[in-house]
């Protein structure tokens, strides 16, 4: 799904009523419906036993579209009170139209404008927990704002905000207070736990400044398919949709060697646990089988773990990692796998180089490069270049600036461009991992994953990635889409750990553990 900018969206508007024949006010009630369906999951998930909604309100088209939300919402049974920053009489157009429609339904409205006013109705709300509301829904300033939000748009960010720790919050468009692109929030902005968003994603939301207010980000559709499709854009967002075509109804007579064979080369000593969990989320992927070679004091400790996989043990260096001559057995080995992963735990030991580079210029089923098979090439990218296969290289912000020879600051300030340079210049797939993960291809396109949680931030979730990427690409996806899939696989898989575990307490093998549940919303059985 392409993600546009504010100009775009404006101009799709546009097009909609002028090729389209939809007017304004029709586009305003497709948002509003489907913001209201989100709010309703939102406020099921909620831990609150409270079906009441608060829904805030500014003068333009995300005013319109709350006031249309709020009237769906209050047909489906939920109790439903709408503040509005400032007064009925500033409101106009489509927004002014649907706030008569909403009236009809006898949906309580406070006019808000003055600070006491707000700090009023917080402290009504806070303080009453028959009235605690499950969701907050954030209608204030929509697309095209630029500046910090002022008078009683600020005030109600602020009140927002204050319930940002007791309920969800869902942000319509974009969260209040946000520069829809740039993603910069120049004063107070709305920290908003999911973000609807109405006809596409807007560049702004997946910017590295706005991750921190977003959430998680859903798409209204409400334009004809047409006008979407003629969008232009480089940047694309991963959805379901885009990953749901790769998996199929398996035929009842498949066997194994229907589903590949992927070959792991890693771990080293004190670097168990990186191959092990990458062994393991590969026999999550759906690969039919699964090799690993590791150095030969740790195959117990692999093959315990991982009892699907067939554990192998190479010879080692005095260091206790993979030495290099393994390669004069295992390359006429080949012939068996259809996908080859190398890197997690190998440490940097010079041997280590040298097989990579052999692997590099002998191996001509797909290879996958992660952690420290990429990190013996510090500075020298292209040396990526010089081989034979197709090639997927997964770095995080930190293994990309030793690959270009730059800083981490330096991949963190521009990441978009950043992965496009790494892609052509190593000419392979490349994933920069990281909140909002980055897959990129050589053509210049850019798929940005939002799934995943900040849980998510420790020892071998990029492992885990590894394992699963590999396991996808031995089924003979892509690159790109297995690349795509599996980064979109992974975030949700550590969503649904998180919210069985909390962020706090998540580990990589509890994520593991529910790849069967992401797969499964994908696959629908």
């Amino acid at each position: 799904m392409k993600v546009v900018s504010t100009e775009q969206i404006k101009t799709l508007d546009r097009l909609a009523t002028e090729k389209f024949n939809i007017p304004g006010f029709s586009l305003m009630e497709r948002a509003g419906q489907g913001v209201a369906d989100h709010a309703m999951r939102l406020c099921r998930e909620s831990s609150l036993d409270s079906r009441n909604i608060v829904i805030v309100a500014g003068h333009g088209n995300n005013g319109g579209d709350a006031f249309v939300a709020a009237r769906f919402l209050k047909e489906a049974g939920f109790a439903v009170n709408v503040l509005l920053a400032g007064v009925i009489a500033d409101l106009r157009g489509d927004a002014l139209e649907h706030f008569k429609k909403m009236a009809k339904s006898r949906i309580s409205v406070r006019e808000l404008t003055t600070e006491r006013d707000w700090q009023k109705t917080a402290g009504e709300l806070h303080e009453n927990r028959l009235n605690q509301p499950a969701v907050v829904v954030d209608g204030v300033l929509g697309t095209g704002i630029s500046g910090p939000a002022r008078g009683a748009a600020a005030l109600a960010v602020r009140f927002i905000n204050t319930f940002s720790r007791t309920c969800g919050v869902l942000s319509i468009d974009i969260p209040s207070g946000l520069n829809s692109d740039t993603g910069a929030a120049e004063g107070e902005a709305v920290h908003a736990d999911l973000t609807v968003t109405i006809g596409l994603p807007k560049m702004g939301l997946v910017r590295q400044d706005a991750l921190e207010y977003v959430g998680k980000i859903e798409v209204v559709d409400i334009f004809p398919s047409q006008l979407a499709v003629e969008a232009e854009s480089d940047l694309e967002l991963i959805t379901p949709a885009d990953i749901r075509p790769f998996f199929h109804r398996r035929k009842k007579l498949s066997h194994k060697g229907d589903f590949g064979h992927l070959f792991i080369i890693g771990g080293a000593a004190g670097y168990s646990g990186a191959i092990t969990l990458a062994t393991g989320a590969s026999v999550r992927s759906g690969a039919g089988l699964v090799t690993a070679l590791v150095p030969q004091h740790l195959v117990p400790v692999v093959a315990t773990n991982v009892p699907e996989a067939m554990v192998h043990g190479a010879p080692e260096t005095d260091s206790g990692s993979l030495d290099d001559s393994l390669w004069d057995t295992w390359r006429e080995k080949l012939g068996q796998y259809t996908a080859l992963l190398a890197g997690p735990g190998m440490t940097r030991h010079p041997a280590t180089r040298r097989l990579i580079e052999k692997i590099l210029r002998e191996s001509s089923i797909p290879v996958m490069l992660d952690a420290d098979a990429l990190n013996v090439f510090e500075g020298q990218a292209s040396k990526l270049f010089e081989r034979r296969g197709k090639l997927v290289i997964t770095p995080h912000p930190g293994e990309m600036a030793r690959l270009l020879g730059i800083t981490t600051a330096e991949v963190q300030a521009d990441r978009f461009e950043i992965v496009k340079k790494a892609s052509m210049l190593t000419d392979s797939t490349v994933v920069l991992k990281g909140a909002g993960t980055l897959v990129a291809e050589k053509n210049g396109k850019v798929h940005i994953n939002m799934t995943g949680n900040p849980g998510m931030a420790c020892g071998g979730m990029g492992d885990v990635l590894s394992g699963l990427l590999g396991g996808l690409l031995a089924q003979r996806m892509s690159p790109f889409d297995a690349a795509r899939v599996a980064v979109y696989l992974h975030g949700r898989a550590g969503d649904i750990a998180a919210a069985q575990k909390t962020e706090n307490s998540l580990i990589a093998r509890d994520l593991i553990a529910c790849l069967p549940e992401a797969f499964r919303e994908i696959i629908g059985v």
